[in-house]
């Protein structure tokens, strides 16, 4: 193709196409020379020297929370219930009524019972009248010593007798007090899981009242664990995040192996002030058996490749400041970052910040970091 064509073809007044300078550059071998390998700008990243911190080792076991006073209703009376006054989640006095079971079959009895009282007095009252008429009698020499023992005799059975009931009436009226069950003490009403119209009986759980105040968590730990535990190990309980939402220790230990899950139960106190927590409730508890030097390393400045974690490390070079991938074997999280189990040393510069776009070998130039744990991915 000619100059005179491409003249004619694209006047000098219009600007042409870059395909067209493109053409005319490499015809009059202008253009410019290609980059040379190793010629890239260094890249500026962020770094942490990694430094030796105490890594706690410890263990995570699903506990459940149990109040401290936690009361179990049952009735102490067979029966149906006709009323229940309470709901789940209510707070109750102590005293104050939860539900109600028919009584009328101890109304009736008591009601007996007192009828056979009344008559019982009667009875009574008769024979102590005889009674001390044959008094005045046998001091008056009108009857004998033996007639005087009789009416004594049946006035003190009949009294003995009338004790008796009096107390099988106060029993009966005792008993009448069962079939309206009351809160032992104050606090929250659990799951009520009966319902009106239900027959109960002294096994039946009618509900559970739960003082407010700290829970205990009980953890069950494998057999395995156990030569471990020691009283005063701290616990922490984590959210569905991981995240700690309270601190404990362990005060007590169980002298005997679950035989039915091969666990060893220990407990701990845990602070509820805000009422956030719940009985019965299912956590996660971390407890920290002892802590070790270690290395950790920023869960961000990490990069997974087939299954495989790596970092990118500075290293210096002939050139300068280079950028090295560096295989690592991490372990559990704490916080933010990861325990390093292996690939890296104390005082290996990681790089935390702008290593997105770094490949092996890239010079870097790199500002760091205050901290070993800090991350900033950008």
């Amino acid at each position: 193709m000619s100059t005179r064509f491409l003249r004619h073809k694209f006047p000098q007044t219009r600007r042409w196409p870059v395909w067209v300078a493109a053409i005319l550059g490499v015809a009059c071998g202008c253009a410019k020379p290609a980059a040379k390998p190793g010629g890239f700008p260094a890249a500026a990243v962020k770094t942490v020297v990694l430094q030796e911190v105490n890594v706690p080792n410890y263990s995570e076991y699903l506990s459940t929370l149990k109040s401290r006073l936690s009361a179990a209703i049952n009735p102490q009376v067979e029966g149906w219930i006709i009323k229940i006054d309470v709901h789940s989640g209510e707070r109750v006095q102590q005293g104050e009524p939860l539900m109600a079971i028919d009584p009328r079959v101890q109304e009736a009895s008591l009601n007996s019972q007192v009828a056979a009282r009344n008559a019982q007095a009667a009875t009574m009252a008769n024979a102590q009248a005889q009674y001390e008429r044959g008094k005045k009698l046998y001091e008056a020499g009108i009857i004998s010593k033996q007639d005087f023992d009789t009416f004594k005799t049946n006035y003190d059975s009949a009294l003995a007798q009338t004790k008796a009931m009096d107390a099988q009436v106060s029993q009966q009226q005792e008993q009448l007090h069962y079939y309206t069950v009351s809160a032992p003490t104050e606090g929250i009403v659990g799951d009520v899981p009966v319902h009106v119209g239900d027959r109960v009986t002294n096994t039946t759980l009618l509900t559970t009242v739960d003082q407010v105040g700290n829970l205990q968590a009980y953890i069950n730990v494998p057999v395995e664990h156990s030569a471990s535990l020691r009283l005063g190990e701290p616990v922490d309980l984590l959210d569905g995040s991981g995240n700690v939402i309270a601190h404990s220790s362990i005060f007590f230990i169980s002298p005997e192996v679950d035989n039915t899950t091969q666990t060893v139960l220990a407990k701990a106190v845990i602070p509820n002030g805000n009422h956030s927590l719940r009985t019965d409730e299912q956590v996660n508890a971390r407890i920290t058996w002892r802590t070790k030097k270690g290395l950790e390393v920023p869960v961000l400045a990490t990069q997974r490749i087939n299954g495989q974690d790596f970092v990118f490390l500075t290293a210096q070079s002939p050139k300068g400041s280079v950028a090295r991938q560096q295989q690592i074997q991490v372990g559990d999280i704490i916080g933010n970052n990861y325990i390093v189990l292996g690939g890296l040393n104390p005082g290996d510069h990681v790089i935390v910040g702008g290593f997105q776009f770094l490949a092996d070998g890239m010079p870097v130039k790199e500002s760091i970091e205050n901290s070993s744990t800090a991350a900033d991915p950008h």
